[in-house]
């Protein structure tokens, strides 16, 4: 079989469709009927020099997905065919593989070294392959080792470092690979491309180093080394040393006050005079330090808890020093970065670290960038008028609104002056400017804006009129607009000002939208976005006639879309786009007119012209329009409520279809949301179709290769039903009540550490309140005893979640809510129960000084619910 693979994977990469497709049924064939021999083989083929590169290349990519998935279901079988094979077979393609590291073709050890990590994620958490870290540091410690060995050696510590967890190694073994890592760095014993293996090792072994950088000798030798690597001759290694510096700075920012100064020096010297790619790395340093000190100044310590760590104020001290250096770099832009969304140079990063430091130090700030922009505003070259506008952008958010307002009511009027500059580059930042000072100082409900009727016609006038400008200026502008408007959300009689240029304002959107000029959907996705924020914050009692005549505007050009010429997928993809953003627009409409019981008609007139569209829309079968449109309907059924029954024979096919997509689990979210709306929209009306809908959201839930981030919300959705059905939820309770019990064990058990799982755990729990709350309220008139079973199970699923300090307020307040409902719906069967537990005495006395009205509302309400209960 050993010729025959080498053919296989030659022919598997063949020109001809013909041949290439036979092979790749060959090498499906031999792995479906004999994986083991399939794996080694593929084993013999990487290892052995004197085989063709290309066939080797393919032999280690299938090992490597052989071993490896990005879906988590079919990683876990990859996982389980792997355990499940002969250990002998196994050892065999562990040792060619660690063969293989010495191999004289360095493609061949770098692919052996990522398969060896693959095994290595499965078996060394298992304790499974105790001779990996030995044999590794063996090929280390050998003086003859020959330096490819070495390399590969290292690299592929560092990959074992990338995919496993610092828990599955002894101390002994961190300790040995550390050393080994470290030394691989030194300048006097090694390659250069050993040493760049090394470094990068060392940026995959950092989280595994704790318990060296507690050890101050340990972490100044490691320190030492970082720092003399970060001044090699050659770039790539001093880039992946700053990595690793970067990296240090925030896991280890607790010890990183003896190195301060050589660590500023080291990234002086590299933003002013070493190559971009390791220029941006010393820029990272400081933004990672920022990252933490304001993660410091937000922290919380927990009650009882003497650990604070403690804010050194490294940026701070750095302040005079730190300041200058980023301003210089704000004056390196290049000629089209503007143009292209994905670049990323010194100037960005500059002024990105700015704003980092602007929001760590706040006020302190400003008197350091305020020279820079004086003296360079109006300077004739291009460069300093951007890089000062740039800069005064940058340092909007931290300082106090008494050290920025004289400024920025200072600076409004010059920023409009500018949007007529003559360089591009000054306008696109210009405009970004504006959008920021709209966002962060334009907030009319809370007493302070930079925008007031004496300068808001110039402002509107200016924007509407450099919305006409080139298209990655236009898109800047559209943010400004977007924060402008926003700025008016709730601000009542205050927003009567932005009144008499809505009209404008939205015909110069739809133009924009309409634009032939921009190559990329950018623009236009800009456009109906800050149109929907127009529409969102717009004052409906001012408002609603020009949002109603937007309306038919809207639908005719969602109908336009579906008669467009489809010729090839990227024409049904621009279609599904345009669809997207216009259900976008039509959903933003429908609930601002649904939200008042004067424009509520307007919905109801058009709603049937509106779900013909819809549907229609659906037919084009692209998820991204099928998730748009599906939020539109859940928008039309709240606003249309009971009526929305007639659109239910021919909407069910295409929500069951949502349900059921379980590759595209956003639609299937969004599926499950809109079920809510539906019941809250029909009430009973909707028994004939809940056989269905609970069926599907069983087995969504049964679903392992469902994204877990859906399945909260379907318990939610049982309440909904439940509420919706009243009573007539009894048949589906067997099935409901088990999964919610097994779901809320599951959350008893999450690492406390993971804090996805933890904000995932979250989720879940207030979901089981919510389908428990609904289901009791439903059943209360006439079926409450059905779920007195229950009752103790959850009580004591209140108790497990009431003592969890890491709660969220919307867990809360659900858990306060069904307590009430439990007392509420049970009424004295309950008294026992509360008699026996009085963890609910301090959790509610918790709840009522809390500063939250609702909570405390809800929780007043309980009190009294059991007070009742236990009286009774």
């Amino acid at each position: 079989m050993a010729t025959e693979i080498t053919q296989f994977l030659l022919s598997a990469q063949s020109a001809d469709a013909k041949i290439r497709t036979e092979a790749e049924g060959n090498l499906r064939q031999f792995q479906e009927q004999n994986l083991p021999a399939f794996l080694l083989s593929l084993s013999v083929e990487l290892s052995n020099d004197g085989k063709p590169p290309e066939s080797r290349r393919l032999a280690g990519i299938v090992l490597k997905n052989s071993l490896d998935a990005k879906e988590a279901a079919m990683k876990e079988q990859l996982v389980q065919q792997w355990m499940a094979m002969d250990t002998s077979v196994k050892l065999q393609i562990k040792e060619l593989l660690l063969r293989t590291l010495g191999s004289s073709v360095s493609e061949a050890r770098h692919t052996s070294s990522q398969v060896i990590a693959k095994i290595a994620s499965i078996e060394i958490p298992r304790k499974e392959w105790p001779q990996l870290i030995a044999a590794l540091l063996n090929n280390m410690t050998q003086q003859d080792r020959p330096a490819a060995l070495k390399q590969a050696t290292l690299e592929t510590f560092g990959y074992v470092c990338e995919e496993i967890s610092h828990h599955d190694l002894v101390q002994d073994e961190v300790n040995s690979i550390l050393t080994a890592v470290v030394q691989g760095m030194n300048l006097a014993e090694h390659s250069p491309e050993v040493r760049l293996a090394a470094t990068r090792a060392l940026y995959n072994a950092l989280d595994f180093a704790q318990t060296n950088f507690d050890n101050e000798m340990e972490r100044n030798y490691i320190m030492k080394v970082v720092c003399e690597t970060a001044i090699s001759k050659e770039a790539e290694i001093r880039q992946a040393a700053f990595e690793c510096l970067v990296s240090i700075s925030s896991t280890y920012y607790d010890v990183l006050e003896p190195y301060m100064q050589t660590l500023f020096e080291l990234t002086s010297n590299a933003v002013k005079r070493d190559e971009e790619a390791t220029a941006l790395q010393a820029i990272e340093l400081w933004s990672s330090i920022c990252d933490e000190e304001i993660e410091l100044q937000e922290y919380e310590a927990p009650e009882n808890s003497d650990a604070v760590p403690q804010n050194f104020h490294f940026i701070e001290k750095a302040l005079s020093s730190l300041v200058p250096m980023l301003l210089e770099t704000l004056l390196k832009q290049e000629e089209d970065q503007d143009q292209d969304d994905g670049i990323w140079n010194l100037s960005m990063a500059g002024g990105t670290c700015l704003g980092l430091v602007s929001k760590t130090v706040g006020d302190a700030v400003v008197p350091l960038v305020m020279p820079f922009v004086q003296e360079n505003i109006q300077k004739a070259d291009w460069r300093s008028r951007e890089a000062a506008t740039y800069a005064f952008g940058s340092i909007l958010e931290g300082p106090t609104l008494d050290k920025l307002s004289p400024l920025v009511n200072a600076a409004v009027d010059f920023l409009l002056n500018a949007m007529k500059d003559v360089n591009s580059h000054v306008k696109d930042t210009t405009a970004w400017t504006l959008s920021r000072i709209f966002e962060i100082l334009h907030a009319p409900a809370s007493g302070f804006s930079v925008v007031s009727s004496a300068n808001i016609q110039r402002i509107v006038g200016v924007l509407l009129e450099s919305i006409k400008d080139a298209p990655n200026v236009t898109e800047k502008v559209c943010g400004a607009i977007y924060h402008l408007a926003q700025g008016y959300e709730d601000a009542g009689t205050n927003s009567s000002i932005l009144f008499p240029y809505l009209p404008d304002m939205i015909s110069s959107l739809l133009l924009t939208a309409d634009r032939k000029d921009s190559n990329d959907s950018k623009l236009r996705a800009s456009a109906y976005e800050t149109l929907n924020e127009v529409v969102r914050c717009a004052n409906l009692a001012e408002a609603s006639h020009i949002i109603a005549q937007l309306l038919p505007v809207i639908m005719a050009r969602l109908g336009q879309t579906l008669e467009l010429q489809i010729v090839s997928s990227d024409d049904r993809e621009k279609q599904g786009d345009l669809q997207a953003l216009l259900c976008g627009v039509l959903q933003v409409i429908i609930q601002k007119l649904s939200s008042s019981d004067d424009t509520k008609p307007i919905v109801l007139q058009a709603a049937d012209q509106m779900m013909v569209l819809f549907l229609q829309v659906f037919a084009c079968r692209s998820s991204t329009v099928h998730e748009e449109a599906m939020l539109a309907i859940g928008a039309l059924a709240y606003g249309t409520g009971p009526e929305f029954g007639k659109y239910m024979p021919q909407f069910y096919r295409y929500l069951e279809m949502g349900l059921q997509n379980f590759e595209e689990y956003q639609v299937c979210a969004v599926s499950v949301g809109v079920v809510g709306d539906i019941c809250r929209a029909l009430d009973d009306k909707v028994l004939q179709y809940c056989d269905g809908i609970m069926a599907h959201l069983l087995k969504d839930l049964s679903n392992g290769e469902l994204h877990r981030s859906v399945k909260p919300p379907i318990f939610s959705c049982f309440g909904d039903i439940a509420l919706a059905i009243g009573d007539q939820f009894e048949k589906y309770l067997p099935y409901a009540v088990p999964m919610m019990q097994a779901a809320s064990e599951m959350c008893a058990q999450m690492d406390t550490d993971d804090e996805e799982m933890m904000d995932y755990g979250n989720q879940l729990r207030r979901g089981i309140f919510e389908a428990y709350s609904g289901i009791l309220q439903g059943f209360k008139s006439s079926k409450a005893d059905l779920m007195l079973p229950h009752a103790p199970h959850l009580l004591q699923f209140i108790e497990v979640v009431c003592k969890d300090r890491q709660r969220e307020d919307g867990v809360t307040k659900a858990a306060v809510a069904v307590m009430g409902d439990l007392a509420d719906a049970l009424g004295p069967k309950m008294k026992i129960l509360f008699k026996d537990r009085s963890f609910y005495a301090e959790f509610l006395g918790e709840c009522l000084e809390s500063d939250d009205d609702q909570l405390k509302e809800t929780a007043t309400w309980t009190q009294g619910m059991i007070g009742r209960v236990l009286v009774s």
